[in-house]
């Protein structure tokens, strides 16, 4: 390791290894929860990168209540988009309609969805009986600039361009090595570090991982008519092609296609690439352009076989990388940090160690069937809807029909999108740890 005679510094409660939402969302839970405790968040990226990033991410109802519970979601809600209704078609690019199977409406759940009547969900907060939002868009920078300011009103160390690069487990803390060459001491080191996450590997935790020959292409759609707060989700032959909607009369784009036709597709010139985007896009809002940097990802299903070590936890894509056929990727990694945090936070009110394996286990049994659970289901809707064979459109054809037209089964469709259920961790209620 690294200059093993530099200076050590006092013993952090945790390090946490990644600044994106989910680390800093961590991050921000623990310390929120328990001030006393000591937190390190240590970020490989510049601290105005995230300046550049023009993305937005779909955050579910349960998310937004951790939000609020958190002091954050007054300070977001003007930069959101509510995500009134849902709609799913199943079809072909050269079919001249696009028949809807299956609807969801934000007033579907079960009676304590996010928000208030008459503010467009917007409050965040639960409400017995009130109708709210499935979902909210928010722009990543929004987000992470949010979160970044509630980690330094906190307390919480934020050290920039800086990563850690090994670790040493030992009793009663971790030594942490930085890419600086400093060293630092923590009871508990947590990696946010993303789906190709190092200290997963330094870990010796295996994965789970199989692609699926795809990429995902995402970028930002101007259009002429207003979207009225609807998302779509058209199953193709290639892959689905969302549209979310963002504030104003744009949309925020996820289009999955074949990797080779990926790849082809974003070596086009603006104009090929704007023909293509508009045989899947309709006509329906108008004339579109697109408004953003496009931007493409390989995809592919990835589950850690175990989420802890001696002082050492997962959390976020370096757990779990599931296919975005159902949106519920960051929505994981927000019930993670969600989870970690109750663990740490109620193992420390014990005056227990809060890097013990038996600590730890708790949170590694809390997640780790969920996100198996939502890791198969994505990969079954993948398969069964990217693809072009008749038997298989006209079983997913009745299938859809079928769950639109069966309000219990439908209603625990718009739950499971917004994050509601049972088992859920205190934050994710709008309750405190």
């Amino acid at each position: 390791m690294p200059n093993q005679g530099a200076n050590m510094d006092p013993i952090n409660d945790c390090i946490i290894a990644g600044g994106g939402y989910v680390g800093l969302s961590t991050a921000v839970a623990i310390k929120a929860s328990a001030p006393h405790l000591s937190v390190t968040l240590i970020d490989a990226a510049p601290e105005l990168a995230i300046l550049n990033d023009q993305r937005a991410s779909a955050i579910a109802a349960a998310a937004s209540r951790m939000l609020d519970q958190l002091g954050l979601w007054s300070k977001l809600v003007e930069h959101t988009q509510p995500i009134n209704e849902m709609i799913v078609t199943d079809s072909r690019t050269s079919d001249p309609v696009r028949p809807v199977f299956l609807t969801f409406g934000g007033g579907g759940g079960s009676g304590d969805d996010s928000g208030s009547e008459g503010d467009g969900g917007k409050n965040g907060g639960s409400g017995e009986g009130r109708a709210g939002p499935i979902a909210h868009m928010l722009p990543n920078r929004a987000l992470v600039t949010a979160l970044r300011d509630k980690a330094r009103q906190l307390d919480i160390q934020l050290i920039h361009e800086d990563a850690v690069v090994g670790f040493e487990t030992d009793d009663p803390a971790s030594t942490v090595y930085l890419n600086s060459g400093r060293q630092l001491k923590t009871r508990l080191l947590i990696a946010a570090d993303g789906a190709r996450s190092k200290l997963r590997d330094l870990a010796g935790i295996k994965t789970v991982h199989w692609s699926y020959d795809q990429m995902g292409i995402v970028t930002t759609v101007a259009h002429e008519r207003p979207h009225n707060g609807r998302a779509e989700e058209h199953f193709m032959p290639g892959g689905p092609f969302a549209t979310l909607p963002l504030p104003g009369n744009k949309s925020s784009l996820v289009w999955t296609e074949p990797t080779q036709n990926a790849e082809r597709l974003m070596a086009a010139d603006d104009f090929t690439f704007e023909l293509e985007l508009e045989k899947r896009f309709g006509h329906k809002l108008g004339e579109i352009e697109v408004a953003g940097p496009r931007r493409a990802f390989p995809l592919g299903l990835t589950l850690a076989r175990d989420y802890v070590r001696p002082r050492f936890a997962l959390v976020g894509d370096a757990a779990h990388g599931i296919h975005p056929i159902a949106g519920q990727g960051l929505n994981l990694g927000f019930k993670d940090a969600a989870a970690l945090a109750q663990v740490i936070v109620e193992t420390d009110r014990l005056g227990l160690d809060i890097g013990a394996m038996t600590a730890l286990e708790r949170y590694q049994q809390w997640r780790r069937f969920d996100t198996v659970q939502m890791g198969v289901v994505t990969d079954v809707l993948n398969r069964l809807f990217s693809n072009d064979i008749g038997p298989l459109r006209m079983l997913r054809t009745v299938g859809l029909g079928i769950v639109d037209r069966m309000p219990g089964l439908k209603k625990s469709f718009i739950n499971q999108a917004a994050g509601r259920g049972p088992g859920n961790p205190a934050l994710l209620n709008g309750e405190a740890i």
